[in-house]
């Protein structure tokens, strides 16, 4: 009983296929994975090996063959999960306070309650005092923060996040890593992040996942242990860095 509580997700030989054109494509197969609570994963591999395919499980967008997909929330009240897409997603029509309340529309929370909850998101993200603004007048990497604080806003058990940063520019990018460290430190979430660039994975994450082949599977399995505050490009990761791109058949940087 103790192991079932401990482990936010638990996955036991997840298996899935799809027909198209009348041929059978196996995308995951047999792959096992328990994650605790609370912890930051990192999942890489290269394009195609099923990484994002298993958010879409986990989140209820896709349906698995085989196996068994399991996440324990500690309150019936909170949703499972959420997830962070690689692009922001907003609706233009829709201030930035509408677009973070958005997720919670339909949930039996009232209005006065969907605000403050997007503002609080907005708050825990940095942008609290650009509530009122729309898509348009924010940057990319302002609007990635407003998509992160909507999935924030529902309370979510597991923080899901789909090469979130890959679109934007470095110095976008690195201020963000830091930023989602920051917000798992404050609020205690789970995060499975998914990613192609191996150094950020090291940077981010306690434990980096290695998907590979086809179908994926996981080939991979790394502790990071290194204390933080973490310093990009640090000896404590090269190792593990060098590892995964042996995995991923001598990949240098991101894993493309």
């Amino acid at each position: 009983m103790e192991s079932v509580i401990a482990h936010v997700i638990d996955i036991r030989g997840l298996s899935l296929a799809f027909e198209r054109d009348g041929r059978r494509t196996e995308v995951l197969r047999g792959l096992d994975l328990a994650i605790p609570r609370g912890a930051f994963v990192a999942i890489v591999g290269a394009s195609g090996v099923g990484k994002s395919t298993l958010l879409r499980v986990l989140i209820g967008l896709a349906k698995a063959s085989a196996g068994k997909v399991a996440v324990s929330t500690t309150s019936a009240a909170r949703q499972p999960v959420a997830l962070v897409f690689q692009d922001s997603r907003l609706l233009p029509w829709r201030r930035v306070v509408d677009n973070v309340s958005f997720g919670l529309e339909g949930s039996g929370v009232s209005r006065a309650d969907r605000r403050a909850r997007a503002l609080e998101a907005l708050g825990i993200v940095g942008l609290a005092d650009l509530a009122n603004r729309w898509p348009h007048q924010l940057s990319g990497g302002q609007r990635q923060r407003v998509a992160l604080a909507r999935a924030l806003a529902v309370e979510p058990e597991v923080l899901l996040m789909d090469e979130p940063f890959s679109a934007l520019d470095a110095i976008s990018r690195e201020s963000l890593q830091d930023e989602v460290t920051r917000i798992w430190q404050v609020t205690g979430k789970t995060i499975l992040f998914v990613t192609h660039d191996i150094e950020e994975a090291t940077y981010l994450a306690d434990r980096v996942v290695v998907l590979a082949g086809a179908p994926g599977r996981a080939v991979a399995d790394h502790a990071i242990d290194a204390p933080r505050p973490r310093r990009r490009g640090d000896a404590a990761g090269a190792e593990i860095v060098a590892d995964v791109r042996r995995h991923l058949g001598g990949a240098r940087g991101p894993a493309h």
